[in-house]
């Protein structure tokens, strides 16, 4: 924690005032941690998410433990309009967004069908069309001061193409690859675009019991949000690229890439 305080207090030298990030997602989750973190750092925030309660549970709670400027705002990201929202958003406020955190998202193990048509729609606008246009949007705003920073959250699911998770993977291969390209795009303007690529993480995303997630952290096969966001926060300050995180994402992609499609399609039929 103390190389990340050291590494957030160099960006408040070089911008010369407390930078402002934005979170999406941040009720729960990773997105929760990344609000609670860059709080405890001493940034300050604007946080969005379709749970009201929960979102300004959060709010609360970090402004009286870390004495930093909090903004909520609940909003549905899967709109058409969602990105230009937010945006409008923070100009009615007066904000600058410093540190753009690309992480609402949504998960579902399912063979696709008519019965997952919302779903899949859901899904294509949180992980694909949403971010694409926040990062555009305040990109640009971003390239124009000369300075900035954009997290998107992909997934080791980018390399792992497997049925059950046909649009959850695809989604977040656009994102890893978006995001590698865009890095390039936005380098020379002095903003800087990282991508980050966790594995399993010990969140309400997958719907494991409580049992199942203590038991994966304690075998390594699941990351805890805390660790993971450590990692991404210190990679995107340190203008990474890509942060992949984890042993397994050294070992599984690769090892997985070896298994034969009939063996692959074999297990889909019985899970299916």
């Amino acid at each position: 924690m103390r190389i990340l305080q050291k590494k957030f207090d160099k960006i408040c030298r070089e911008c010369g005032y407390v930078p402002t990030a934005l979170v999406t997602g941040a009720s729960s989750g990773i997105g929760k941690v990344y609000a609670e973190t860059l709080a405890s750092l001493g940034c300050n925030l604007i946080i969005v998410s379709n749970q009201q309660k929960e979102l300004d549970d959060v709010a609360d709670i970090i402004r009286e433990k870390y004495n930093v400027e909090v903004l909520s705002l609940f909003q549905d990201l899967a709109l058409d309009t969602a990105a230009d929202d937010v945006l409008s958003f923070c100009h009615s406020h007066e904000m600058t967004v410093d540190i753009l955190i690309n992480n609402a998202g949504m998960f579902f193990f399912h063979q696709l069908n008519k019965d997952y048509d919302t779903r899949m729609d859901l899904m294509l606008k949180l992980h694909v069309v949403t971010p694409t246009r926040l990062c555009r949007l305040f990109g640009d705003e971003m390239q124009k001061r000369g300075f900035g920073y954009i997290i998107n959250m992909s997934s080791m699911a980018a390399r792992l193409p497997y049925p059950g998770i046909t649009i959850y993977s695809a989604t977040k291969s656009y994102l890893l690859n978006f995001g590698k390209a865009y890095y390039y795009e936005m380098r020379g303007g002095g903003v800087n675009v990282t991508t980050v690529c966790p594995g399993a993480v010990a969140t309400p995303l997958y719907r494991l019991s409580q049992k199942l997630l203590r038991l994966g952290v304690r075998l390594g096969i699941i990351a805890t949000p805390e660790w993971l966001v450590h990692k991404a926060l210190l990679g995107a300050f340190k203008r990474k690229r890509v942060v992949q995180p984890g042993l397994m994402n050294v070992l599984l992609p690769p090892f997985l890439s070896l298994v034969p499609k009939k063996i692959i399609y074999a297990i889909w039929k019985k899970l299916r």
